[in-house]
């Protein structure tokens, strides 16, 4: 095929050392645009706006926006026709149902996915760090390198045949990692913790209490950005082979497969709920009918 067309996005600014990295292996075999938001965006997930603005950039554009804001103008805003979305690379892993579903790198794909063009979500991880922060501090190349070959493979074959986007975690310190075909594990809780120091109005019904954390639990006796590598919890016997956190664990190369839009599942029990409640609607109208008319 031609030289494909890539819009290249991300979610921690068009600044980012990761996104850098992403730019100089694309452009090396692809016609590369750049729309990425102009401050870092992190775990915004699919959240759009209805207004923005922009700024023109050497390598495209930076948009006062999100990641899908970022791809909903590229993909509509520009008199181009793309045929792949890659956003990234993460300063750090999106691994996990429910980090993958909030994660706005992966949020770019989704909203790729809505308006019919495929995408890569690309992230780094450090097997000791685990995130890859400060920034300044890491070397994305390797994960940059892996993403470039997935684009060249994915856009010659039929991948995209069957799903819409591609999620990808490579490590940034593992010299040759081997790659895993993998599904994201669900495993998130949720810590509340309340500041019991805080203003409580005592003339309200209910005290209102100031300053709640909602700290995410999605790693083994970790809450928020705590480093889930930084203990002695066994963390491969409680993520199973096939998922994205095991290959994360084991230091390879984790690729997910997606949908976007969500795709609907069969279910012969949600079909009998369905046949109950029009029977049950149809006897009732039927009772109302009759007893109108003995009126």
């Amino acid at each position: 095929m031609d030289e494909p067309r890539v819009l290249l996005t991300n979610d921690d600014g068009i600044d980012a050392p990761g996104l850098a990295s992403c730019y100089e292996e694309l452009t090396a075999v692809a016609d590369v645009t750049v729309v990425a938001p102009m401050e870092n965006q992190s775990g915004v997930g699919r959240t759009r706006s209805h207004r923005t603005a922009r700024e023109s950039h050497p390598w495209g554009y930076a948009l006062d926006g999100t990641p899908a804001d970022c791809v909903a103008y590229g993909l509509r805003g520009l008199d181009t026709d793309f045929d792949l979305v890659v956003s990234g690379c993460n300063h750090g892993p999106n691994a996990g149902n429910y980090v993958v579903g909030r994660s706005g790198t992966v949020g770019a794909c989704i909203e790729a996915g809505f308006l019919g063009t495929p995408g890569i979500a690309v992230s780094a991880y450090h097997c000791e760090d685990f995130f890859v922060s400060p920034p300044a501090e890491y070397d994305f190349d390797r994960p940059a390198r892996v993403m470039s070959e997935v684009v060249v493979r994915a856009l010659s074959g039929d991948i995209f045949e069957t799903a819409d986007f591609l999620n990808l975690n490579v490590p940034v310190d593992v010299a040759d990692p081997e790659m895993r075909l993998t599904e994201p594990h669900h495993d998130y809780d949720l810590l509340v913790e309340h500041d019991t120091d805080g203003e409580i109005d005592e003339q309200a019904n209910q005290g209102t209490v100031g300053d709640i954390a909602l700290r995410d639990v999605v790693w083994p006796d970790t809450a928020g950005w705590e480093n889930p590598f930084d203990g002695d919890a066994d963390l491969a016997e409680r993520y199973p082979a096939g998922s994205d956190r095991r290959a994360i664990i084991d230091g390879a190369v984790s690729l997910s497969p997606l949908t976007a839009p969500a795709v609907g599942v069969e279910s012969g029990t949600l079909e009998r709920m369905v046949g109950a409640f029009n029977e049950s609607e149809a006897a009732r109208q039927r009772a109302e009918r009759e007893a109108a008319g003995e009126q």
